[in-house]
């Protein structure tokens, strides 16, 4: 009778502590629920829609966004107290899990990961003046607005031939041309050598890309910054079919000529180093490499300059194999494919430097980042003229050049045409601040186009070998000015405008480089490259404060005889 009322007893206690347990485990099934419940909620529709694009915007759909969204500014200013919304462009420039990172890799997410994005600055949010973005604020300053004089015929570069001007200037030749340029004619062409069909007119909006790039050329800068088509062009380089490449012939590294269905044509230089690597100290100028990063930087730094001189340039990913190697009908290029160790496809060309078997270009195994640089219209239709830099080094490790050696040397320049007359020297005087900003030194020559003659701008081409140090200026390349103290009235107001907190030229330098589509897989220039820019504005500025204590006169008014006040500061 004993043993019955224990086991009973038993029973009910392990019955007890079941009950209890159960309870404990719906008790934190509860809590679990709600905190995931809590984690989980979904973002608003506009936080949803404005992360959604991760793509680098053009600076046509840009400025579309910007005016799309001044009719709401009007009804949000009421409400001035609630915290600005992150426009798409800062949006898309911050990492994003599904868009940083190449599908079937892993992402890092671990401490130095971290440490490398922020010394790089990925997803460092871009500054804001009082809801416009520097590079806004910069552009709409009116030293980049400056009325501009009606142009002649004359005044441009290419022009498109009316069929009433052909008949009035008409010979032989010409109607022979016109013979060849029948719209069956091209068909035929185009079905045997894959182009696409050509119907083009006297519209403009018939003409491809590139052909209005040219056709935009004029006597006084390589493109008009306002100009619709300029958005259309990078475009057009970032994503149109390559339809052959060759090397081409010349210079002292690798570079590619690129052909596209249209008849386009832009000039490849590959990746041959990271982005961040700097330049060995103990190398010499000009043993340097040529960098993809350094072309697409410098066109975006002289367009921030105001210049407009150097031809528009993009990045661009593209598969070594099916978009070179396979479509390639250069023989020589053909051969130096090979697949390396570790099986990335990889090529070296041929060139005076490094172009071997030990300095080789590789894909990730296909994946090569490149720029590619809109063409120049063809030598036969605009010649151009290439002129030997006054200030141009000695490329060679003892020997010095003149300039180097000579502190009146200016002196001796400025009575040698053509700069003695006009704007070349104040012309070169501009590309040597744009070279000392980019630390590049290799500016041996430069080119103007021959139909405007000695009054034209000077084309800033190849500039692969800047942006190569950091942490070291050279003082040298500022030399043009030093010694001759002199420079553009616009040039100096806009150099003041850079340094100003308001735009400051890193900021708008880091912004613009945002819109480059490789900028969407890491900076194209570091924070270093970019601290350095405003090191560089400053001391320019001061060589220039150094003349103006020297010499009475050393500004070239080229803003005379406007009435605007450009001395005025961004708010």
């Amino acid at each position: 009778m004993t043993k019955l009322h224990l086991r009973q007893s038993t029973r009910s206690i392990y019955l007890g502590l079941a009950c209890l347990s159960l309870t404990l485990h719906l008790l934190l099934a509860l809590f679990c629920l709600s905190v995931l419940q809590t984690a989980c909620v979904l973002p608003t529709s506009s936080s949803s829609s404005s992360s959604s694009s991760s793509v680098p915007r053009t600076d046509t759909q840009r400025h579309q966004a910007i005016s799309s969204s001044s009719s709401s500014s009007a009804a949000s200013s009421s409400s001035s107290h609630e915290p600005p919304t992150v426009p798409q462009e800062e949006e898309h420039h911050k990492p994003n899990a599904k868009t940083s990172h190449p599908e079937g890799r892993d992402s890092p997410n671990d401490d130095a990961t971290v440490k490398e994005k922020k010394a790089t600055g990925v997803g460092k949010v871009i500054p804001r003046v009082k809801g416009h973005s520097k590079l806004e604020v910069l552009f709409e300053h009116p030293l980049y607005n400056l009325p501009r004089p009606e142009l002649q015929d004359d005044d441009w570069l290419l022009r498109v031939k009316t069929d009433e001007r052909a008949r009035d200037t008409g010979s032989e030749e010409e109607e022979g041309e016109e013979a060849i340029n029948s719209d069956s004619q091209w068909q035929s062409a185009s079905q045997e050598e894959g182009y696409d069909k050509v119907d083009w007119t006297s519209d403009m909006e018939t003409h491809p890309p590139w052909l209005r790039f040219h056709l935009g050329i004029s006597r006084w800068e390589l493109y008009n910054r306002k100009d619709p088509n300029l958005a259309g062009l990078t475009r057009y380089l970032a994503t149109q079919r390559i339809l052959g490449a060759v090397q081409k012939t010349g210079g002292t590294q690798l570079k590619l000529l690129m052909s596209f269905p249209n008849y386009g044509q832009a000039l490849l230089k590959p990746m041959k180093q990271s982005r961040d690597a700097e330049t060995d100290g103990n190398l010499f100028y000009f043993s340097d490499f040529e960098r993809h990063n350094a072309e697409i930087a410098a066109f975006h730094l002289d367009r921030l300059l105001g210049f407009n001189r150097v031809p528009p340039v993009v990045g661009r990913l593209i598969n070594v194999t099916s978009e070179v190697r396979e479509i390639t009908t250069d023989h020589k290029l053909s051969r130096t494919f090979f697949t390396s160790p570790v099986g990335n496809v990889c090529f070296y060309g041929q060139c005076e430097y490094y172009c071997s078997l030990e300095h080789p270009v590789c894909g990730q195994p296909h994946a090569l980042e490149v720029s590619l640089a809109a063409m120049l219209p063809d030598l036969t239709l605009a010649p151009r003229r290439s002129w030997r830099s006054p200030w141009r080094r000695s490329y060679s490790r003892t020997k010095l050049a003149q300039w180097e050696k000579d502190p009146a040397y200016c002196d001796k320049v400025k009575q040698t045409p053509p700069y003695n007359h006009g704007t070349r020297l104040v012309d070169l005087i501009d590309m040597a601040i744009l070279d000392f900003l980019m630390s590049n030194m290799d500016r041996h020559h430069y080119e103007t186009f021959e139909k405007f003659g000695n009054e034209t701008f000077l084309l800033h081409l190849d500039n692969g070998r800047a942006f190569g140090r950091h942490s070291r200026d050279e003082p040298t390349i500022l030399t043009p000015l030093k010694q001759c103290c002199r420079i553009r009235r616009s040039t100096l107001l806009r150099l003041r405008l850079l340094s100003l907190p308001a735009v400051r030229l890193s900021d708008v330098m880091r912004e613009s480089l945002v819109q480059d589509p490789l900028a969407a897989t890491a900076p194209l220039l570091s924070e270093p490259h970019l601290s350095a820019l405003d090191r560089r504005l400053a001391a320019v500025l001061q060589v220039v404060q150094t003349c103006q204590r020297q010499h009475r006169e050393i500004i070239y008014d080229d803003l005379e005889g406007y009435d605007e006040d450009f001395n005025q500061q961004p708010d």
